[in-house]
């Protein structure tokens, strides 16, 4: 018999948007194996009696690291414990758990899947944004700013999403916002469409930027933006003067 792995949510940024049952599976871990975007008030709830091991990858460092982590996991469940494996956001959302789920199975490691607040919709909410309103926006696509490096060719075509959906939120996407807006506007994006950019997102650190698919780009660079962020394209993006409330 082995333990078991959850895979958990920890959510966008804030504490108070965690879960409760990641709150109780944290409380009954034996090992916790965390990322980097996991905030510290978080790390805190961990039992001291529970072993922490920090896995987390920060951009650029090499994508090998993610096979150390799934060692880690089918290791400590072979060891008859509970682990938590904790990610920042949801765990199925850009965030590998779906790779991770696949390893487990494939080693017959009993596994569960705890889903958490996106950082994608968890930014836009505490900025004021809603991601779909019935008078501008019907449709929303979450997309990968960084796609896997071992891909031969990038897959996201951005040409066509230029007039398919009306909001996009871009995910891990700062250092590629303007190639991205330049290949939107290239697809038939009015030039003038608004875009924000959400810095640390949910947190006491929270900054927002404004600007439209040909200038922010500029503005983030003005203003020395750094991730993590989210970026949201759209008329939606206007809505946050109206409703704004952080």
């Amino acid at each position: 018999m082995t333990g078991k792995v959850y895979l958990v949510g920890a959510g966008p940024g804030d504490s108070k948007l965690i879960t409760l049952r990641a709150v109780e599976l944290l409380e009954k871990a034996d090992v916790v194996l965390y990322d980097r975007l996991v905030s510290k008030k978080i790390i805190s709830m961990i039992p001291k009696k529970a072993e922490k091991i920090y896995v987390g990858r920060a951009v650029g460092d090499d994508t090998t690291h993610q096979n150390t982590t799934n060692d880690l996991m089918v290791q400590y469940a072979k060891s008859k414990k509970n682990i938590v494996r904790l990610k920042g956001g949801d765990p199925i959302i850009f965030g590998r758990g779906g790779e991770e789920a696949e390893f487990l199975k494939e080693n017959k490691v009993k596994y569960e899947i705890v889903p958490g607040i996106t950082s994608g919709i968890g930014s836009a909410t505490y900025a004021g944004i809603p991601l779909t309103h019935r008078k501008h926006a019907s449709s929303v696509v979450f997309v990968t700013g960084h796609e896997d490096p071992e891909k031969k060719k990038e897959i996201v075509k951005w040409k066509n999403l230029a007039k398919s959906v009306d909001t996009i939120v871009i995910m891990m996407g700062l250092s590629r916002i303007n190639i991205i807006c330049k290949q939107l506007v290239a697809g038939g994006m009015d030039k003038n469409t608004p875009v924000a950019v959400i810095q640390n997102g949910t947190t006491s650190k929270q900054k927002m930027i404004k600007g439209t698919v040909t200038n922010i780009a500029k503005k983030v660079k003005e203003n020395k933006i750094t991730p993590p962020t989210n970026i949201i394209i759209g008329k939606v993006v206007d809505l946050s003067d109206i409703i704004g409330w952080k």
